[in-house]
């Protein structure tokens, strides 16, 4: 792994920084607009930081993290748009944002941490299985505007 990548979690005065790699992460279908006051709003409601790692002052990935209380797991941090630029994918980046992200939240006293991957997401089920992830349950989501209002 190239030792001069620096890790840092992005203020948020430079969020705004990640929505061209978000923009990358969903293929280019979600308007930059769009990822831009879904940003904002994120950002409004708090507990959601993002680590940044750069090359050189170049961000090459990102990792959202929603720091997250539930009944069930307690004081958690989520993984969130996680994205590595593809000239930089293979190269101990991801191993990079995870090692940070659990230091992290074990200093903010969470004792755990929950991820959504796709289930066409091969790769990436691969990659939170060697993170250390177990499957446990299914996520599902519904989307209002696919509700037929007949």
């Amino acid at each position: 792994m190239n030792s001069d990548f620096k890790i840092e979690l992005i203020p948020y005065e430079y969020m705004e920084s990640i929505l061209p790699l978000v923009f990358l992460l969903n293929n280019e279908k979600i308007r930059y607009e769009v990822l831009k006051e879904r940003l904002k709003d994120m950002l409004s409601m708090g507990g959601y930081e993002c680590i940044g790692v750069y090359d050189s002052e170049e961000l090459i990935g990102i990792c959202g993290i929603w720091v997250l209380n539930k009944l069930y797991a307690g004081k958690h941090v989520e993984p969130d748009n996680v994205f590595i630029k593809e000239e930089y994918r293979s190269r101990g980046v991801g191993q990079l944002m995870m090692d940070y992200m659990f230091k992290y939240a074990k200093e903010i006293g969470c004792k755990g941490s929950e991820v959504n991957c796709y289930m066409k997401n091969e790769k990436g089920q691969k990659f939170w299985e060697r993170q250390g992830y177990k499957p446990k349950a299914y996520h599902y989501f519904m989307n209002f505007e696919d509700i037929s209002n007949e």
